[in-house]
């Protein structure tokens, strides 16, 4: 993973006219926009595919550039074949705010007009010059106000949908009631996971967690939890390198004094430094909880979010 650059923070679901000026490779027949063939969408991962596919049901092939469950997506790197097929789509869906950098590279090389949905939204941008680079994640029950992992934030995703469905219209206008119909049952189903997070806040305010990157920060918060993981810790692990000695032996006596309800581990950041972590929670009967930053094969982002919720709560309510 590599640190994230805030600059490129933008509305949420904003749409961008961004340039595009690459050599498409032919992958199949491209919709005309308001024609009867599928619209044609890429999204930067698997989790924002799901939500456009949610919405565009059997009017869009969507496609993911990394569909890899074991995958990190903040170092992934581009192909030619990832640029071509953004070339070819009608519609861009990303995440935004530096964690997919390679889309963010792909659309910022040549002409105008691509239709862009991004998540990623200015809200959770902290303002420029707050923090000095070596300071740029501070975590551990400090600010969190800068987390690009904003999927995890159920407010954002009701937003993609919407947006990902007006754009939709726009191709395609005869189906413009149908995508925002889809869209509206996509978003009580993502209420539904919001009331279930309010139920774990209700019961559980205040409990404290570890978390071995803060990929889930957004659902911590909204869960009323308490993030304890030494901010040194975090931050190492955020920027790629490893935490210093001191921080390693800090978080090892959290987790050893046995102050976290729950240790929330991301196996797609994991090292031998996080794997130790994991290993002392299980030797003291601390929950671990995994939380992820793409999805697994064969689920849609409510499976897949609903059971991430489920197993957060199971190991809280270990711990009443």
């Amino acid at each position: 993973m590599t640190v994230r650059s805030r600059s490129a923070a933008t509305a949420l679901a904003g749409l961008t006219a961004t340039a595009l000026a690459l050599t498409a490779c032919g992958t199949g027949d491209q919709a005309a926009p308001g024609g009867g063939d599928k619209i044609k969408v890429i999204a930067s991962t698997n989790v924002w595919a799901s939500v456009v596919q949610a919405v565009g049901g059997d009017g869009v092939e969507v496609e993911s550039i990394i569909k890899d469950p074991s995958a990190d997506p903040h170092s992934y790197e581009s192909s030619p074949q990832d640029a071509a097929k953004v070339t070819e789509a009608q519609l861009v869906v990303l995440n935004g705010g530096g964690y997919d950098e390679f889309m963010e590279q792909i659309l910022g090389n040549g002409g105008q007009g691509k239709p862009t949905v991004e998540a990623f939204k200015d809200e959770h941008a902290q303002p420029a010059g707050e923090h000095g680079a070596a300071d740029e994640h501070d975590h551990g029950g400090h600010d969190h106000s800068v987390n690009e992992h904003v999927w995890y934030d159920m407010h954002v995703v009701h937003e993609v949908a919407d947006q990902v469905a007006t754009e939709l219209g726009k191709l395609q206008p005869a189906k413009t009631e149908q995508f925002h119909q889809a869209a509206d049952r996509f978003e009580q189903q993502v209420d539904a996971l919001e009331g279930r997070v309010g139920e774990i806040a209700a019961a559980n305010h205040g409990k404290r967690v570890i978390v071995t990157e803060p990929v889930a920060h957004y659902l911590v918060e909204a869960a009323q939890l308490q993030d304890i993981t030494p901010p040194g810790f975090v931050n190492a692990v955020e920027a790629e390198s490893d935490p210093s000695a001191a921080a390693v032996a800090e978080i090892q006596n959290v987790v050893n004094a046995k102050q976290a309800a729950a240790v929330i581990y991301n196996p797609q950041t994991e090292s031998p430094v996080t794997r130790n972590v994991r290993a002392a929670a299980e030797q003291n009967q601390t929950p671990v909880v995994e939380m992820t930053e793409t999805l697994p094969q064969d689920k849609t982002y409510v499976q897949w979010m609903d059971a991430q919720i489920t197993a957060l709560q199971n190991a809280l309510n270990q711990n009443r």
